[in-house]
């Protein structure tokens, strides 16, 4: 299970996708999440699911690898799935004891289902396809108005950087850990929620020992070096815009209009037929 945690992991590999800035990349995964939460109709999702398709295409990344990170909120999914189905009032459809399944709740649960896996996937495409160094500078040039209202834009940047930097590392180190618990006859798997919740004790505490251990690492080695971040700090490969760039803004703005004008589209077809 952790080693199919995709985001803050980079697939190398040369792709469209890879070469665009990173500042259009952020954009646009914020514009296709702001869209999931936009849409509410079957047209719009499939425009989404097209949209996705399509960018997963041109990446070039696996699609089993970029699916392997659904495997992490399979538990979510399934207690999503399981509120909205039980919990949404409306016109009953199947009924146990004083239980009864909806139609409008079979709907959220499958528009919820579908925005969350879709989210999941399309965050992904950013992560596998954008370094932590490209990340950085694409927030701190997009955050820049910021400085203006005394917001350390630089140290919040970094702050994220690193933490994508560390969630590998982190899955890695777990990994190692349960290993070594298990060979002393540890045991995850087995038991109730209760007993597998605490069975995660011998697990955690090493992990969090581990962590501040790196972060400490971390910060001495950066005050070895002088590090100071904020104003005046220059970069090898500063950011510039190019014509693709500019293009794939143009193909953001057409998905959203495309999207917001699906279901419309849809109801004229279906009156004129």
């Amino acid at each position: 299970m952790l080693r199919d945690i995709t985001l803050g992991q980079y697939y190398q590999t040369d792709s469209i996708i890879h070469r665009l800035d990173p500042r259009v990349k952020l954009v646009a995964t914020i514009a296709f999440i702001l869209s999931l939460f936009i849409f509410d109709g079957v047209a719009e999702y499939v425009i989404a699911a097209l949209f996705l398709i399509i960018m997963i295409k041109l990446s070039k990344v696996p699609f089993k690898f970029m699916v392997k990170g659904m495997k992490a909120i399979v538990f979510l999914l399934a207690i999503t799935i399981v509120f909205n189905l039980l919990l949404t009032p409306g016109e009953p459809v199947f009924t146990v004891w004083k239980l009864s399944i909806t139609k409008e709740g079979i709907r959220l649960a499958a528009f919820l289902t579908i925005r969350l896996s879709f989210l999941v996937i399309g965050s992904s495409i950013m992560t596998l396809t954008t370094t932590p160094n490209q990340l950085t500078d694409g927030m701190e040039s997009l955050m820049r108005p910021l400085k203006k209202i005394k917001v350390p834009v630089h140290e919040i940047a970094m702050m994220m950087s690193i933490a994508l930097r560390f969630i590998p590392i982190l899955m890695e180190e777990t990994d190692k850990i349960m290993k070594a618990q298990m060979a002393r006859g540890a045991d995850f798997e087995s038991g109730n929620f209760i007993k597998k919740a605490k069975s995660l004790i011998p697990l955690l505490v090493p992990l969090i020992i581990s962590a501040f251990r790196r972060a400490n690492d971390l910060a001495m080695a950066m005050e070895a070096r002088c590090y100071r971040g904020g104003e005046h700090r220059t970069r090898m490969k500063p950011l510039c815009y190019k014509k693709r760039d500019f293009a794939a803004y143009a193909v953001i703005l057409l998905y959203l209009a495309a999207g917001l004008m699906a279901d419309r589209l849809v109801k004229m077809v279906v009156v004129l037929l």
